[in-house]
């Protein structure tokens, strides 16, 4: 395997994973900003990595397998702290269902590929406007203190719970797709 860009990139999402923790934890009054700032990073990597591998050809089996595990590792250790930081039943479903959508859809693309249908379940536009929703709510909700009179945990829920609902809509169409091959008495 040879490292390129975009998987160092991809590979450094990984590695803030432990640091996000612990800023988030660490005892100071600026570490929502930090722990905000890490997670917006990371989300910027996720963008710049794919960018960066499509414009100079630099797509790798092994960079198409790592960036999504990091992306999915990376949103639910985020999600997990909004949850602990407001343990309401509003959070606990919304972040249940964004990471039970990630596991089955991650699940019926692995079975999709064995089968020799992948193609039929790739990333489409709904996937990625989800992708951007659940990013920014994640920011805000990692920030969590009023910015300019604007109350940005309360817009983190607000936009959670519309990456929720764009993740129940991706999540029926991927299996929408892929309907005829779960059915299909041949496979």
């Amino acid at each position: 395997m040879k490292l390129n860009l975009p998987t160092i990139l991809t590979l450094l999402r990984i590695v803030l994973i432990p640091v996000l923790i612990l800023v988030y934890y660490w005892p100071n009054s600026w570490t929502n900003i930090a722990a905000a700032a890490i997670f917006a990073f990371a989300s910027v990597t996720d963008w710049l990595d794919g960018w960066i591998a499509r414009k100079w050809d630099m797509q790798s089996r092994f960079g198409a397998f790592l960036d999504p595990v990091a992306d999915k590792l990376m949103v639910a250790v985020a999600l997990v702290l909004a949850v602990q930081h407001q343990p309401t039943q509003w959070m606990s479903l919304w972040v249940s269902v964004i990471i039970g959508r990630e596991i089955a859809v991650s699940a019926l693309r692995e079975w999709m590929a064995e089968i020799g249908h992948r193609s039929k379940v790739k990333v489409a536009l709904l996937g990625k406007i989800k992708t951007l929703v659940q990013m920014v709510a994640v920011t805000c909700l990692l920030f969590r203190e009023d910015f300019l009179g604007l109350p940005i945990f309360a817009i983190g829920e607000w936009l959670l719970a519309g990456a929720a609902l764009l993740t129940l809509w991706s999540g029926l169409d991927y299996l929408r797709a892929a309907w005829p091959s779960l059915v299909d008495q041949n496979d």
